[in-house]
């Protein structure tokens, strides 16, 4: 297996969007999990401006992420993580991720980086940079955020909730609060105990 290429995605990637896309909906179909439709010009656009992470195997496209500012630029989220089913099982999702953290605290050091997520492997990598699991009332409220929910197949539980929650799981970095022992410094103890904090939230415990 050759090395992978982890770079910030520009103008030249743009060729790989559809496929990007139609890798991100055959993933969640999979999974039988919902997920927000991305359009297309949007995420050339993240490319443009040099808001996106790729993962290239040569010039095969095998992963990706982009990241995005809300709230007058308070709240930075992370977006449309993806590896290819094939390259699955080599951390490059959790590279891809670290990538966009690190990228995202430079563009917007004093934000708090936050994200949606119903996939438990997600979680675990957020957890490990010092993500916290919240409530949807500590996230942003920027209504632009919240409108890109909208082609999720969860959306009507979000509306039913007033917002308040969904299938997914909120999480939140908040920079005020950072020390060293976190931003992808744990320890393996303090990781093992973030995680389960993490779950005993998800479980309501």
């Amino acid at each position: 297996m050759s090395e992978f290429n982890i770079i910030v995605a520009s103008e030249e990637h743009i060729r790989y969007v559809d496929e990007i896309l139609e890798t991100i909906a055959v993933a969640a179909k999979a999974r039988g999990t919902g997920i927000a439709k991305r359009d297309p010009e949007y995420v050339k656009k993240k490319m443009r401006e040099g808001k996106a992470i790729i993962a290239m195997r040569g010039d095969e496209f095998v992963g990706f992420c982009y990241i995005e500012s809300w709230g007058h630029e308070m709240f930075v989220a992370n977006s449309g993580l993806i590896v290819k089913n094939e390259y699955r099982g080599h951390g490059l999702a959790k590279k891809i991720k670290h990538k966009a953290f690190e990228l995202s605290r430079k563009k917007w050091p004093n934000a708090k980086i936050f994200g949606l997520t119903s996939t438990l492997a997600v979680m675990k990598i957020n957890t490990e940079l010092g993500y916290k699991p919240v409530t949807f009332s500590e996230l942003t409220d920027d209504p632009s955020f919240w409108k890109g929910c909208q082609g999720c197949i969860n959306y009507d539980v979000l509306t039913r909730n007033n917002f308040t929650k969904c299938i997914c799981t909120g999480m939140l970095f908040d920079p005020a609060k950072d020390t060293n022992e976190v931003s992808g410094k744990l320890s393996d103890v303090q990781k093992k105990s973030a995680w389960e904090r993490l779950k005993n939230f998800i479980s309501g415990k």
